[in-house]
């Protein structure tokens, strides 16, 4: 039985992020790769659609100059023979800063040959951006009168 092509980008992404080493993760994306990463583009610039291997490698660049990865949880996963979907914990470090910042995401990957060809990455985007900002948003209250 071969290893799934998730385990080899998961740990391809994780050393790009935290060691900037690229070179593995280069050759585990393909060329029209599909990406996105949903979220609050405005405080994230590497949020966003792309497409692309060149495209997706510079957002991995930006993320890794952003944060570094402490700690990973997958809390449930489910594999296909070419595909992957799971929700994770995370435990990151704001580079910039120095401060930890906690979120969970939901991911959708697609493999084709062993390379990623579409990634959908849905993040916990209020408590994200809680935890960037310092303080607890303060949004709108919705209610129904009858």
């Amino acid at each position: 039985m071969t290893e799934h092509s998730l385990w080899r980008f998961s740990r391809a992404m994780h050393r790009a992020i935290n060691e900037r080493q690229l070179g593995d993760i280069e050759a585990l994306i393909d060329e029209d790769v599909e990406w996105s990463l949903h979220g609050p583009i405005d405080m994230f610039p590497f949020f966003g659609a792309r497409r692309g291997k060149a495209a997706v490698i510079e957002v991995i660049r930006q993320m890794a100059e952003n944060f570094r990865v402490r700690r990973f949880d997958r809390e449930s996963i489910m594999l296909g023979v070419d595909s992957a979907a799971s929700m994770m914990r995370y435990s990151l470090t704001m580079l910039e800063s120095d401060k930890p910042i906690n979120l969970r995401i939901a991911h959708f990957a697609r493999f084709r040959q062993g390379r990623l060809y579409n990634l959908r990455i849905l993040v916990d985007t209020c408590e994200l951006v809680e935890q960037t900002l310092g303080h607890p948003l303060r949004l709108p209250r919705i209610s129904r009168t009858a």
